[in-house]
């Protein structure tokens, strides 16, 4: 068990934290790579600032369609943290969760800490590097209802990378609270060292691994947050 004193704030990673990775990896990108392409080419004349802001991002204006699409689905392959994938997969995720092909998943001891975090007047924030609409989605979708109401805010790529320091101290002047009230969950280590440098209190949640820090929990049972 691990407590953590003065916590004012929560701000929590998804991917294998709140949320395994086997339903972003197994569920969610094989859907938006299979989904995209049609996506795409149905709602082109919507999407003309994201396509454009994809042209500027490899430097190459005045891409075809088919160039697009053969972009986003290499970004996707390379698993790459770029804005405007982010923001298209959150579009078709919307469509799949609004017609029932999917349903997000998330731990039963993660739902039972955000709720009684939420309840004592922890305030609650996600950083992801999925966009912020889908980060939305996920948590309004579970099988335990409607979780969205539990967080006061989301943070996504366009705050910054999660591996830089300078993204977290962003989030904590947004919060208006001292960084050392605000405690960072994560599985990613290097996250969790980029956000101790900007003064958070972190917390490795290593749930499907081993972990070389003393300093881990395996589930959110595990932790105390204290005031």
């Amino acid at each position: 068990m691990i407590e953590v004193h003065g916590t004012r704030a929560v701000l929590t990673d998804i991917e294998g934290t709140t949320s395994s990775l086997s339903f972003v990896k197994d569920v969610l990108f094989p859907y938006a790579r299979k989904a995209l392409p049609q996506y795409v080419q149905e709602h082109q004349s919507r999407l003309q600032s994201l396509i454009a802001d994809i042209a500027a991002t490899v430097g190459k204006p005045g891409l075809s369609m088919k160039e697009t699409v053969d972009i986003l689905l290499q970004w996707m392959d390379e698993d790459r943290k770029v804005t405007p994938l982010k923001t298209l997969q959150g579009m078709v995720w919307k469509t799949g969760y609004e017609n029932g092909e999917l349903q997000s998943h998330v731990y039963d001891d993660a739902v039972r800490a955000l709720r009684q975090w939420h309840a004592r007047g922890v305030a609650l924030y996600v950083y992801s590097s999925g966009s912020i609409e889908a980060q939305k989605l996920l948590f309004s979708h579970t099988p335990h209802g409607d979780l969205a109401p539990l967080f006061s805010g989301y943070f996504d790529t366009t705050t910054g990378p999660k591996l830089e320091s300078r993204s977290y101290e962003t989030i904590v002047r947004s919060l208006q609270l001292p960084a050392r009230a605000v405690v960072f969950l994560s599985d990613h280590e290097g996250e969790l060292q980029a956000a101790a440098a900007a003064g958070l209190r972190i917390v490795l949640v290593a749930r499907e691994r081993g972990a070389e820090s003393s300093a881990y929990v395996r589930n959110f049972d595990e932790l105390s947050l204290a005031p």
